[in-house]
């Protein structure tokens, strides 16, 4: 763009026939010389500076925004004593160049000392060239605007890419958590479904030993009232029709009330048929499994042996075999065995 720039200026001053082509910069509190022409007899170097507002050509041209001729300042009122006289500079056509916002670049002018009126039949040409000056302006602007926004853009790229690297890390950090708890929760509950089956093994055991305990209580209770029924019972009823004297018997007789009132509440564990037995028929049913005859049986019992026959029609009646062939003997042995096997 600066050798552009340069190549205007040359060409101007060489069309012109001036001996200073230039293209200033508003630089506050001055403005400068940006490019001047190469040409011989050209006083103006580059970053020549001027202050502002001290009565230049180019202050009125950047002031007023317009085009600026004179032909001949020493003839002129207005600028004879302007400091580009110094260098003899007497002629002055110039234009504001502004940036894309109209805001104020600098200026665009050709100097003679001289009156030169082939130079003012180039205004147009100088203004082509400020137009081409104020489009690398824009440019200039656009190429800024678009560094700026890519720097923008890369730096907003910097930041998401540092905010997904730690995002990353995060959620890599938390799924590892994550996991951790899963596999302790894992754990735990493996743990708790063995100690539920424990749970349930020693509660299946308990209901089993409670079944057996209640199986072995209900046998011993069973037990107890089979031998209170078949060696207490007996002995005192025996004893309470023997014994002549009547405290004596009034003493059996409570003996025999208290523990028949002791072993009540067992007799609700004897199977049925063995409880519906009166405590005579048990007694007879025990001797008929001794193998005992009626008359023995009417002896020991010191009753009659109707009254025994009496007992054993009963206890036939009362198991079930009533008018059946089926011996007596044989069968309550049989029965009695059973029963004592389940009890043990």
């Amino acid at each position: 763009m600066l050798l552009k720039w340069q190549r205007i200026v040359d060409i101007l001053a060489r069309l012109l026939d001036v001996p200073a082509g230039l293209i200033m910069q508003r630089d506050p509190p001055d403005h400068r010389v940006f490019v001047t022409s190469g040409n011989p007899g050209n006083p103006y170097e580059v970053d020549d500076s001027f202050t502002l507002d001290t009565g230049l050509y180019c202050d009125a041209v950047m002031r007023d925004r317009r085009l600026l001729l004179v032909r001949d300042a020493i003839q002129d009122p207005v600028w004879d004593r302007n400091p580009d006289l110094k260098h003899g500079m007497v002629f002055y056509l110039g234009l504001p160049i502004a940036w894309p916002d109209r805001s104020i670049f600098g200026t665009i002018c050709v100097l003679d000392i001289q009156t030169n009126e082939q130079a003012i039949t180039y205004t147009n040409l100088l203004a082509e060239f400020r137009d081409v000056v104020e489009s690398d302006l824009k440019y200039l602007i656009e190429v800024s605007e678009r560094k700026a926004a890519q720097q923008k853009l890369q730096r907003a790229r910097d930041e998401l890419e540092s905010r997904v690297e730690i995002r990353t890390k995060d959620l890599a950090t938390v799924n590892e958590e994550l996991k951790n708890e899963v596999e302790t929760r894992r754990k735990v509950e493996a743990s708790l479904r063995r100690r539920e089956a424990e749970l349930e093994e020693a509660n299946a055991a308990l209901k089993v030993l409670l079944k057996r305990i209640e199986d072995s209580k209900a046998d011993l209770e069973e037990k107890i009232l089979t031998n209170v029924n078949d060696l207490v019972f007996p002995y005192l009823d025996r004893l309470k029709r023997r014994v002549n004297d009547a405290r004596a018997r009034a003493y059996v007789e409570i003996l025999e009330a208290n523990v028949s009132e002791l072993t009540s509440p067992l007799s609700k564990h004897l199977s049925a048929r063995y409880s519906r037995l009166t405590q005579t028929e048990l007694e007879v049913a025990k001797l008929v499994i001794q193998g005992k005859t009626t008359k023995m049986i009417a002896d020991m019992l010191s009753i009659a042996t109707s009254t025994v026959d009496f007992h054993r029609n009963n206890i036939r009646k009362k198991i079930g075999i009533r008018g059946a062939p089926i011996n007596l003997r044989t069968y309550l042995a049989s029965y009695f065995e059973e029963a004592s096997a389940r009890r043990d």
